[in-house]
């Protein structure tokens, strides 16, 4: 029997072995070979990428807010800047348990759930080594309670933040507009834009009016800080600083002088005015009202404000010039009339026996004159003098709806006019075609008809109604409104005008020009349908009343205001410009549900002016009577959709 190291066959396995070496070997080398490779990428091919990635990992850019720019009126006078206020900030990485220390906070100092959903808010959109408000707005008392037990509390501490203020309160707060905590729809838009960077570390932006239109213009540039932290998220020290840039200043075209004097004027009426430099497109006052102060809205409005505020009938938040929809009445007359003589339907010497109504050819409806007996023999000049409806019946039907909305549509009825704040509405300019594709109905004469006074499908905002005043007075130029007249660079003080914009222009003819001027003129001067309001006035106006009607009438019924409610009267419309001779100033007044344009809406009107042009200040808001009309476009109930 053979041994067992003779059936051993050393040599098969000494073979077998060196090959599984050679294996294992090269297996090595391979492995070796592999994170040489990936070390040499890694260290010459990707080392910006994970360089950057470390640097990211050990420093962190902390924003720097700059400062917001002013918002200053013609005169220097300041109507928003930026005020220092009391924050208590927690810093949560010196913080073991955040929402303890709150809860131990709102013994000493109140802090609400509002506050603490804003700062939840806030301390996911920053760096966990920042401060994050949980309070704002401290008095001194709760500052001082705070700073006495502040050893109770590291990791927080009371900081000094700009917030935004409207020194006026409620003083033009509708171009104004106001800033607000960003949302986000805010963070969406600033991301679509490009803008988003910029905004680290702000958390306010302009909502509305100037503070949203000029936005970028008054926010500036943010300055960031290179700040070196460690492993636990704590700051270690600062390694670079690029200081913010501070927003440029807004100075404006309005006078706030002469814009308290007219929110004063308008008393407890609601409404809207806008005066305008008809040489430059300078808006010179801007307003709706009621207004509402805006200051409300910088830190979060409370809901009792936002209730009162959004529930009232009078609708405060609303704005009128910009976004208020009205019948223009018989301040369209003036337009239709020129659009007459230019298009040769009424040329000197014609003119009509008014007997107080018209009726159409063919039909025996009467479409009737505010003054039921009639106003006699009227040419056109005495028409916009007398504001007589029955010419302009004619004249419209005359015309037709295709000329008269194509002519008058120069003046920019119809379409924005381009101011530069958002939100604005381009009114309506009634014509065959958009009725059929409203209604899929056909146009009718007698809608042609009470265009031409301004009623039916017709309306306008407050501020076309100043631009066409404006075209007016300019004899056929229409200008873009503008509010800003230019914007300051706050670093180098140097201002920078805002251009003056020609939005559309007419050629007309001065003799036909002079027509108009002078019936317009006749409106301020005895026998006029303002002649009260033009009593004594040292410079000439030129100026059309209007009253529009919010309710129909009934053919054979007549206007009361006494026997309906005060919200169904009749809104009271007037427009001017002055000197008549070289305008410096056009206004458009709307007093909504005031009655009559000659007794509510152009008192108001002459007080502007008169301040504007000679400094005269009122003693004291006038105050609206309910008077007889002298100017009441009343046609039949059929004018209303």
């Amino acid at each position: 029997m053979r041994s067992r190291s003779e059936l051993k066959n050393y040599q098969l396995e000494n073979y077998h072995f060196r090959i599984r070496l050679i294996v294992a070997m090269v297996v090595v080398v391979i492995c070796f070979g592999i994170l040489a490779s990936r070390f040499f990428f890694l260290q010459f091919n990707r080392y910006d990428y994970y360089q950057t990635l470390a640097e990211n990992n050990r420093i962190s850019l902390v924003p720097i807010v700059p400062n917001r720019g002013l918002i200053l009126d013609r005169n220097g006078v300041i109507l928003a800047n930026n005020f220092f206020v009391y924050t208590l900030e927690i810093t949560p990485s010196k913080i073991k348990d955040v929402e303890a220390t709150i809860n131990e906070l709102s013994r000493f100092v109140e802090v609400s759930t509002a506050d603490r959903k804003q700062f939840k808010k806030l301390r996911q959109q920053s760096h966990n080594f920042e401060s994050v408000p949980i309070r704002t707005h401290l008095n001194e008392v709760e500052a001082a309670k705070f700073a006495v037990n502040r050893y109770r509390f590291p990791g927080v501490e009371i900081k000094s933040r700009l917030f935004r203020h409207y020194p006026q309160g409620k003083l033009g707060s509708h171009f104004l507009g106001y800033i607000g905590r960003m949302n986000d729809k805010d963070l969406e838009s600033l991301s679509t834009s490009g803008d988003l960077s910029n905004y680290k570390g702000s958390d306010h932006i302009g909502k509305t009016g100037l503070e949203q239109s000029y936005e970028k213009s008054l926010h500036g540039t943010t300055g960031f800080q290179q700040v070196e932290i460690d492993a636990d998220g704590h700051a270690v020290r600062v390694l670079s600083s690029t200081a913010p840039i501070p927003g440029n200043n807004l100075v404006l075209a309005v006078d706030s002088k002469l814009q308290s004097i007219t929110e004063e004027a308008f008393g407890d009426h609601r409404g809207a005015l806008v005066a305008i430099n008809p040489k430059n497109g300078e808006v010179l006052a801007y307003v709706s009202m009621p207004t509402f102060d805006p200051n409300l809205f910088v830190d979060g409005i409370d809901s009792d404000s936002w209730k009162e505020l959004n529930e009232s009938l009078d609708k405060p938040l609303i704005n009128r010039p910009l976004r208020g929809l009205y019948p223009p009445g018989s301040t369209f007359k003036p337009f239709v009339a020129m659009a007459g003589l230019e298009n040769g339907k009424r040329e000197p010497p014609f003119s009509i026996s008014d007997p107080g109504f018209y009726i159409l050819p063919g039909s025996p409806h009467r479409y009737r004159d505010w003054k039921p007996t009639g106003h006699g023999m009227v040419d056109i000049q005495r028409a916009i003098t007398v504001s007589c409806d029955t010419f302009f019946y004619g004249l419209a039907l005359d015309l037709g709806i295709d000329r008269l909305t194509s002519f008058v549509r120069h003046f920019g009825f119809g379409k924005k006019t381009g101011i530069d704040i958002d939100g604005e509405i381009s009114g309506l300019l009634p014509t065959p075609e958009w009725k059929y594709r409203r209604w899929k109905q056909r146009w009718f004469p007698g809608e042609t008809i009470i265009v031409g006074i301004g009623q039916g499908y017709t309306l306008v905002t407050p501020l076309q109604l100043a631009q066409a005043t404006v075209a007016l007075a300019n004899n056929g130029t229409a200008i873009q409104p503008r509010l800003v007249s230019s914007i300051q660079d706050n670093l180098t003080g140097i201002s920078h005008p805002q251009p003056v914009v020609d939005v559309d222009k007419i050629e007309l003819q001065q003799k036909n020009i002079d027509i108009v001027r002078a019936g317009m003129v006749g409106v301020m001067l005895p026998g006029g349908t303002a002649a009260s309001a033009g009593a004594n006035s040292p410079y000439s106006i030129a100026a059309k009343t209007g009253s529009a009607q919010v309710v129909g009438i009934k053919q054979n019924e007549k206007y009361n205001a006494s026997a309906i409610s005060e919200r169904h009267r009749d809104h009271a419309l007037f427009i001017a410009y002055a000197p008549a001779d070289d305008p410096t100033i056009a206004i458009a007044v709307i007093v909504e549900n005031g009655g009559h344009g000659g007794s509510v809406a152009a008192p108001i009107a002459r007080r502007v002016m008169d301040y504007y042009l000679l400094g005269k200040v009122p003693e004291k808001a006038p105050v609206a009577e309910e008077v007889k009309p002298v100017d009441a476009a009343a046609p039949t109930e059929d004018i209303h959709d």
